[in-house]
């Protein structure tokens, strides 16, 4: 076998012969008898540079692709004012279906109101963590009134929706515990799980019967095991059987903890989520947790259930500990949207007719909408990222803003536009957007019009 050769070519043997001759050759030292062995100096590592990760080149890769077949980029799209059922774009007045403000309490009259009360009396910043100098009234009236209208004991708010499943999933659990959460869970789910060490498997979308097979086959060698679903997931607009959890709860003796970033104000006759919808005692879920930057109109999460957990986290998860306390106006509009709500559960049968609405004029003009349950969120599947970037645009060009949700958010072949519903949304706006996202949908599949498209495009122009 070669010898291994290092820096320059050299076999370790050569390299090795030279050091050692340039140490017997190296001048005395204040005429000492030993050779200096001068410190070998180690290479400086080039630094790599952000414009050369090979994520960010994947990027421009698509980008260069996408202004190659002149499809612009629909994201970062900027609203001039609040959105509503409507928007406004480069000066037009758009048909908007891009935005979460499900019952429309962003921007009413009283929600804004309190948002600069609560600037008069606090200033826009609490200007500490609520642990040692940040905690306001206004952060327990909050919390108080999350905790009583979902029907459980306490609620803990963070400043993030994203960091509040990222610091309560991660604190709770630890290695050697086990975490099962379905297979379209948000991002924040996911990170939660992996960074705290404990073993992770995701079951298939909604597939009770899978989990019930990975409970048996591995609950029992964790000390705590940890199951989270959704109570609508954002991106097919469908939701758990949660009666079966409660009961595969009883059985297997988990954690519970159900997300409703997006049910929360949708589901339920009077918007109290998916408990109030299957007719389950909020008290047999372990662990709620929720966002502000829905329904109730601004910004941050909850963890809501036992007074013992939302104590815990208060004084030892990391994401509230070490964050600072809720901005006041953020709580104050959250108090005032949950006013709204329990005075006008109307605005939650409206939102359901609308989805509902949707959904039902979608088959009809041959569109598919997945598994929506038509309430606040729904797909219409393209099966094409390209395809779907482009259809986004046209839409647009035509007074209709849907995003896209392309791959990796999504396998490729479940690239989709999603559309979110809002109490404002009139049948009209239902009716006009479903009419001009059936006719450009279908002239960009007769067209062929997609990524084998531009991989051949591509190929047709590249330099010989």
């Amino acid at each position: 076998m070669s010898e291994r050769r290092g820096v320059g070519a050299l076999s370790r043997s050569a390299k090795d012969g030279l050091l050692s001759a340039l140490r017997q050759s190296a001048p005395k030292k204040d005429g000492s008898a030993e050779a200096a062995a001068p410190r070998a100096k180690r290479a400086r590592k080039a630094q790599l540079r952000f414009q050369d990760l090979p994520e960010l080149k994947d990027i421009r890769t698509q980008q260069a692709v996408a202004e190659l077949i002149g499809v612009g980029t629909p994201f970062f799209r900027v609203h001039d004012d609040r959105a509503g059922a409507t928007t406004h774009i480069d000066g037009r007045t758009i048909l908007n279906f891009a935005s979460y403000n499900y019952l429309g309490l962003n921007g009413h009259p009283e929600v804004s109101a309190a948002a600069k009360a609560a600037i008069d009396r606090y200033g826009t910043s609490v200007s500490a963590s609520r642990l040692v100098a940040g905690e306001r009234p206004i952060h327990q009236e909050l919390e108080g009134r999350i905790a009583r209208f979902i029907g459980v004991e306490a609620a803990v708010c963070f400043v993030s929706g994203h960091a509040t499943n990222v610091s309560a999933i991660g604190h709770l659990m630890r290695q050697g515990d086990l975490v099962l959460y379905d297979s379209l869970a948000h991002n924040s789910i996911v990170v939660g799980a992996t960074l705290s060490g404990a073993t992770r498997r995701l079951f298939p979308h909604n597939d009770l019967d899978a989990l019930e097979e990975m409970l048996i086959a591995h609950a029992h060698g964790h000390a705590r095991v940890l199951v989270v679903v959704e109570g609508l997931y954002s991106m097919d607009g469908d939701f758990p059987d949660l009666k079966r959890l409660v009961a595969l709860r009883e059985r297997f003796g988990f954690w519970l903890m159900v997300d409703e970033a997006h049910s929360l104000g949708v589901l339920g006759k009077t918007g109290r989520g998916i408990a109030e919808e299957a007719g389950v005692d909020p008290n047999e879920i372990d662990i709620w947790m929720g966002t502000l930057s829905k329904t109730l109109s601004g910004c941050g999460g909850y963890i809501a259930g036992s007074a013992a957990l939302c104590d815990y986290l208060k004084f030892s998860a990391p994401g509230f500990v070490y964050s600072v306390g809720m901005p006041p106006p953020v709580a104050g509009a959250a108090i005032a949207s949950l006013d709204v709500l329990e005075r006008e559960p109307e605005r939650v049968a409206k939102l359901r007719a609308i989805g509902q609405r949707f959904v039902e004029k979608a088959k009809a003009a041959g569109l598919d909408v997945g598994a929506s349950a038509g309430f606040a969120i729904s797909p219409v599947m393209v099966g094409d990222s390209l395809r779907a970037v482009h259809l986004a645009n046209r839409l647009l060009e035509r007074g209709v803003n849907a995003l896209p949700i392309i791959h990796p958010a999504v396998p490729e072949r479940s690239a989709r536009l999603r559309f979110f519903f809002t109490s404002e949304h009139e049948p009209a706006h239902i009716d006009e957007a479903v009419a001009v996202t059936a006719d450009e949908h279908a002239k960009l599949a007769e067209a062929g019009f997609g990524i084998k498209m531009a991989a051949a495009l591509a190929k047709a122009t590249r330099p010989a």
